[in-house]
């Protein structure tokens, strides 16, 4: 996975700190895959780009298996909006593993920001073979001040369940609608 954490920086640096210019457009990729002496397999892609006009992304995906069934992959992303569009930026991320076991882990989240708001959602899943269990906490705020709270998780034993709470811009508690 370090190998694709380099070419990310190294692709954002890059396509970001390029002196803009008239014309000025640019993208580049890349990947790769390699065998790993215990049989296993490593790789990813990455990508990133820059708009004239000032918008610019960069993503990235990876994985790593280990020839016993076990295995990685992780991705993410971040994107800035074009010029003028107010400071819209965005990010995203996730790791999934599965074990030789069979068993399943996730974990996401994302965050954006821009003029009407921001929001913020991470969480995550775990399957094995006595079940599922997952759990999500996402924030938001709007451009008027007003913000939203919530949770959800889900357990074979317990069930689903989900809270949430919202303020306005003065902090008072709100219906959440």
């Amino acid at each position: 996975m370090k190998i694709a954490g380099v070419m990310v920086a190294v692709s954002t640096a890059v396509v970001l700190l390029m002196p803009h210019v008239a014309e000025g457009a640019a993208r580049v990729h890349g990947g790769g895959v390699v065998a790993d002496p215990d049989g296993g397999y490593r790789g990813g892609r990455v990508a990133a780009a820059r708009g004239q006009n000032g918008g610019a992304y960069a993503r990235k995906r990876g994985f790593q298996t280990d020839g016993a069934g076990n295995g990685t992959v992780a991705s993410g992303g971040v994107y800035r909006g074009p010029n003028g569009a107010n400071g819209v930026t965005g990010a995203r991320a996730g790791t999934t593993t599965r074990n030789a076991d069979g068993t399943v882990n996730h974990q996401s989240g994302i965050a954006a920001s821009g003029a009407k708001g921001s929001v913020e959602s991470s969480g995550g899943f775990t399957k094995t073979q006595d079940g599922v269990t997952q759990s999500r906490t996402t924030a938001a705020t709007g451009a008027n001040g007003a913000t939203y709270q919530g949770s959800t998780s889900y357990d074979k034993s317990s069930g689903l369940s989900h809270s949430s709470s919202c303020t306005d811009a003065a902090g008072n508690s709100i219906p959440c609608r």
